[in-house]
């Protein structure tokens, strides 16, 4: 049986990654292709491997019942459970319910 621990960590390493992608910075995807680089569809691809790889790390919680929606604030949690990445979820992921200023990943 995986850890609560151990799935915790695999959901915050999860949320930065796809973080990261949205951000346009450097991720472990670049290693594996940096040749793709050079195509414009590049980081829509980038951004849609990391949020396929959250939703799966979030769909493990659901199935070994572990709480996963701590991690995020109430709009991202939302835009998880609905599991379509689109434009909004692209333009509106950083926003608070009180339209405070984006946060970054460093």
């Amino acid at each position: 049986m995986l850890s609560t621990e151990f799935l915790s960590a695999k959901l915050e390493d999860a949320k930065v990654h796809f973080e990261r992608a949205l951000d346009c910075k450097h991720t472990e995807f670049d290693d594996l292709y940096p040749y793709m680089i050079e195509h414009p569809q590049f980081f829509w691809y980038k951004r849609y491997v990391a949020w396929s790889e959250l939703l799966t790390i979030v769909k493990l919680c659901d199935e070994l019942e572990q709480e996963w929606k701590s991690h995020f604030t109430e709009r991202q949690a939302d835009y998880i459970a609905k599991r379509v990445m689109s434009s909004r979820v692209l333009d509106e992921w950083y926003e608070t319910e009180t339209n405070d200023s984006k946060e970054h990943v460093g």
